[in-house]
């Protein structure tokens, strides 16, 4: 069988609620379906010890500027990925593999299973679709990521259901976590909506019911996900293009929003460099996710997430700034 006749039995298995599942897919056969894919289409850098020097260095001089601020070492989060030969990236992190609430970074992997689903002839590819992806990504819109998740999981928000129907709801919901499962991917949980003001009725029934609470990523699994997009793997080489173009941000934006996703790492990167990020942020959260090309022909991908330390946007400036300027030399 192909990888791709794999990766289509297999979602569509994941797609089912829970209790309707075929019986043989609920066991053996399913979970070596599972490893199976996980090892055929996994595409995740080898760890550099090159490079983890680098990373530690970044750390180190980023807690000591942020010590009067409190800083504390289990409040940020970094993951490096070399990419200037794109077929043999190189990784080192920070503390990569905790899993950290990610606020609308989370994002990223919502607009890469909607790709899959469609490829899969599973989402229908309409202009409505489209809008609510663009608006997702380019303007961070959590009402756009609200119809988004509805059409990948076939579940809506509403009132609170009887408890047999909320197991079914959460095992639907929770089809793009099991998706991402599935290809090998660690620490991603990914079966909430971001809110303003909520949740409510059963949104708000399942975080009381089942755990985890909140959405969960690594900064591992952001940067693994997002070298696969920069790289052309992500579902298609077409497809990830197409996310590209919606990542794209000016590093030389003269917005006056302090919060415009191109000035969580773009204000530290040299004139002529590109910038493709995700960033997230909420009253406690302060994270971006960043492809870089830069003058020289380096590439690298970026991630670094601070927690409780929200308002100090400088955090993520002074990490990005001393790998940024060694991958500049």
């Amino acid at each position: 069988m192909s990888i791709r006749a794999i990766t289509i039995a297999v979602g569509q298995a994941l797609r089912l609620p829970f209790d309707s599942r075929p019986a043989g897919l609920a066991h053996a056969a399913f979970a070596l379906s599972l490893a199976f894919l996980a090892t055929a289409v996994s595409f995740a850098a080898a760890p550099s010890p090159a490079l983890q020097p680098l990373v530690d260095r970044a750390v180190a001089i980023t807690l000591e500027k942020f010590s009067a601020q409190k800083l504390l070492p289990t409040q940020l989060a970094v993951t490096v990925v070399d990419l200037s030969a794109p077929a043999t990236p190189r990784q080192a992190s920070y503390r990569g593999d905790v899993p950290i609430y990610p606020a609308s970074v989370i994002k990223l992997f919502y607009l890469a299973a909607a790709h899959r689903w469609m490829e899969d002839g599973k989402l229908t590819d309409t202009p409505e679709l489209r809008r609510a992806m663009q608006d997702m990504i380019v303007d961070s819109s959590n009402d756009a990521t609200h119809y988004v998740i509805d059409l990948l999981t076939g579940t809506t928000s509403g009132p609170e259901l009887s408890p047999t129907e909320i197991k079914t709801w959460f095992e639907q919901r929770s089809v793009v976590t099991r998706y991402f499962a599935s290809l090998g991917y660690t620490g991603v949980i990914a079966s909430k909506k971001p809110w303003g003001d909520g949740p409510y009725g059963r949104e708000k029934q399942a975080i009381s019911l089942f755990e985890p609470k909140r959405n969960m990523l690594t900064t591992e699994a952001t940067a693994r996900l997002f070298t696969e997009i920069a790289t052309g793997r992500c579902v298609t080489a077409a497809r990830s293009a197409e996310m590209m173009k919606l990542l794209a941000r000016d590093p030389q934006t003269t917005d006056a929003d302090p919060d415009n996703q191109a000035k969580f790492t773009g204000p530290v990167l040299p004139p002529g460099a590109k910038l493709w990020s995700k960033a997230g942020w909420t009253s406690q959260t302060r994270h971006d996710s960043a492809y870089i090309e830069l003058p020289n022909g380096a590439k690298l991908l970026l991630v670094i997430y601070t927690t409780d330390h929200a308002a100090e946007r400088t955090i993520i400036h002074t990490a990005a700034r001393v790998i940024v300027d060694a991958f500049a030399k």
